[in-house]
């Protein structure tokens, strides 16, 4: 079965980025629409990104659009998560998401976290001066 392990989370000062990746294992990523959720403290989990496996259907969450963005590397079995001007918001865990079954992606799906059956462990990304 597929496997996910999230890197790059840290302390950030806010404006600042970070890079998230997601290593898969046991299956082919470039089979599966691929996704970042976060917990936030206080807040319900919610979607952020995700990618269809063409790469022709991706959505950005409202909170994060123009600061976010999703990428992956099919040759290195990756899916990746660009953060740029953090807030302090932004703070919480970073779960890689994927599932095999589903075609496209959109808010719609962002905000049905069930549609995605793999997750990961989840990286920290703390954002504080």
């Amino acid at each position: 079965q597929l496997q996910l392990v999230e890197s790059g989370g840290g302390l950030v000062q806010p404006g600042g980025s970070l890079r998230l990746s997601c290593a898969a294992s046991g299956s082919t990523l470039a089979d599966y629409t691929v996704g970042w959720f976060r917990q936030v403290p206080g807040k319900e989990r919610e979607g952020v990104s995700c990618s269809n496996s063409a790469g022709g259907s991706i959505s950005v969450a409202d909170s994060v659009k123009g600061r976010f963005s999703i990428s992956r590397d099919n040759a290195k079995n990756t899916v990746s998560l660009q953060m740029n001007d953090l807030k302090p918001e932004d703070t919480g865990v970073y779960y890689c998401v994927a599932d095999r079954s589903l075609l496209f992606c959109g808010p719609y799906y962002l905000a049905r976290e069930e549609y995605f059956k793999e997750w990961g462990q989840g990286t920290l990304v703390t954002v504080s001066s």
